[in-house]
Order: structure tokens, then C-alpha cells, then sequence
């Protein structure tokens, strides 16, 4: 009995965190269907009606990120005014980049679209809540309309695979992903990077398995939950946009940003992974991450 008590216990300790935050997002759609309800409001959900709801949510996860991880958020200067891309990793849960959006509505009003993964959008019951914040599948075509309209839109090359199969080492796994790149060079716009220290030390995946690999490859579901959340310190870097160039290919774009070459620095040609490892510790260390809560001198 006392096993069992204790091996309930951890499995509770190890995953109410993120079904908590699952708990969160189902009541905040829930809250937005009540307000669409009371005002009669039939609106397109990208209008400014829907601000007023907008800013609420956003305050809710802007606290919940100020408690929880200590969030912070640098270089919010290198946004453009106008449209542009954003480029970020992808950790295991991206409640970093929700972190994010709540803050960049807060501070600058600014609504980023987000390109998200299909499987999102055959989740029951948050179609308002997508329509509202902004998410996206994502086409060439959509991509372009909200670029078009001067919006900013966010992706994560990596996806739900880096997610699942990146670890504590933030390995990338862009694989040959560049229509990003190609999406960009049509809009004419600017790319810029984003990264998240400590995502991976705040919510993890369990270390990868041939059966879960396959299976993720051949139904593009993610079966593997994540587990964690303990409140580690988050930074978010935004770095220098990667202007347009029409001069250059989408191949040769891709590598740029993958290279890091504008990333955080002037002058430099240092990889991603070598940005990664100016801020992180590699691989990661939760008790690190959890004591950097507590460091004055990075703030």
C-alpha cells in the first residue's frame, strides 16, 4: 500500500503541472464562448471586439508566467513595426510562447499569428480559443494573406518532432523544413529568431523510443506526454531580424538562420546550438534552472 500511495504520488507530481495547464486553456475557451455568448458578439475573432477578452487572457498567463517561472522576456526592440516572421525552438510543452504572446499583447497590443501543427486543430472543443489567439495551419497561402495584412507570424520549424524528440541537449530538428524560408522571401519580409532558455528543464519528454518514434512517424500523433513543470527560471531571447534579401535563396536563407549568423551577435557565424549554449547549460540542469530563480545579476 504504501508503494502504490508513494508511486501515485509521483505520477501526480511528475504530470499535474501540464494537465493543469491543459485545465487552464479548456476553462479559458469555455470563458470565451461565455463572452461571445453575452455580447452577441458574431465578429471576425482576429477583429479588435475581441481586445477587451484578449487582454484579460493575456494578463491571466502574463501573472501565471511571473509566479510560476519568473518569465522574463529580452529584445522585444528587434520586432519589426510591420509584418515579419518569427522562428523559435520547440520544447517539450510550448508554454514559453504562450508566455511570450500574453506579454507582447500586454506591452505593444501586438496579436502574432501561429502556425501550429494540425493534430491542434482536431482537438475538441478550443475552436474559439484558436480563432481568437491567432492559430493557424499554417498553408503558404494563409501565411502570406497575414503577412500581407501586417501581422507578425510565429513557427517552429522543428514542430511537434522536436518537441518529442529533442532533449536536455536542445538538438534542432528542422530536418529539411525551408518553406518558412520561401514564404518570407515571397512576403518580403524579415525572419527573426526566438529561443526560450531552460524550456526543456521546465517540461520534459521521456528519452526516445523506437516504438514511439515509429509511431509519431507514421500517424503524426503525439503519443508521448510530457511531464514536469517545475518552476525553473524562463528567459525568452528575441534576436536580429534576418532582413530580406531578394538576392538570396531559400536554401541559403534556412542556413543563415540555422547558422545562427544574426542571432544575438554582431559579428559572428556561430551555429544556433552555440547561441543555445551561451545562455544554457548543456546539457540542461533542472536544479540550475530552478536556482537561476534566484540569481540578481542576469536580471
Amino acid at each position: 500500500l504504501i508503494i502504490a500511495s508513494l508511486t501515485i504520488s509521483a505520477i501526480l507530481v511528475f504530470f499535474i503541472v501540464p494537465l493543469t495547464i491543459v485545465f487552464f486553456i479548456y476553462l479559458t475557451n469555455i470563458l470565451l464562448l461565455i463572452y461571445q455568448r453575452n455580447n452577441e458578439l458574431k465578429a471576425d475573432p482576429l477583429s479588435d471586439v475581441w481586445n477587451s477578452v484578449r487582454k484579460t487572457i493575456a494578463s491571466f498567463w502574463d501573472i501565471y508566467a511571473r509566479i510560476w517561472h519568473g518569465y522574463e522576456l529580452h529584445g522585444v526592440k528587434n520586432l519589426p513595426e510591420g509584418p515579419g516572421i518569427l522562428v523559435y525552438y520547440h520544447g517539450a510543452i510550448p508554454i514559453d510562447y504562450l508566455y511570450f504572446l500574453s506579454r507582447l499583447f500586454l506591452w505593444k497590443k501586438r496579436l502574432c499569428l501561429s502556425v501550429a501543427d494540425h493534430f491542434v486543430f482536431r482537438l475538441p472543443g478550443l475552436r474559439l480559443l484558436l480563432a481568437v489567439t491567432g492559430v493557424i495551419p499554417g498553408t503558404r497561402e494563409e501565411c502570406l494573406v497575414a503577412l500581407k495584412n501586417g501581422y507578425l507570424v510565429s513557427i517552429s520549424p522543428g514542430g511537434v518532432r522536436e518537441a518529442l524528440f529533442s532533449d536536455e541537449s536542445y538538438q534542432l530538428m528542422w530536418g529539411n523544413r525551408k518553406g518558412f524560408a520561401q514564404v518570407a522571401l515571397e512576403a518580403k519580409v524579415p525572419i527573426i529568431p526566438m529561443y526560450t532558455q531552460n524550456v526543456r528543464e521546465g517540461y520534459r519528454m521521456f528519452k526516445e523510443r523506437r516504438f514511439f518514434r515509429q509511431l509519431y512517424e507514421s500517424t503524426r500523433l503525439p503519443f508521448t506526454p510530457p511531464y514536469g513543470g517545475l518552476p525553473v527560471k524562463f528567459r525568452t531571447y528575441i534576436g536580429k531580424p534576418i532582413p530580406y534579401d531578394p538576392n538570396i535563396t531559400a536554401e541559403e536563407l534556412v542556413e543563415k538562420v540555422f547558422k545562427g549568423k544574426f542571432l544575438f551577435s554582431f559579428q559572428t557565424k556561430a551555429a544556433v546550438q552555440a547561441l543555445i549554449s551561451k545562455h544554457q547549460t548543456i546539457p540542461g540542469s533542472i536544479w540550475k534552472a530552478l536556482l537561476e530563480r534566484f540569481d540578481k545579476r542576469r536580471k
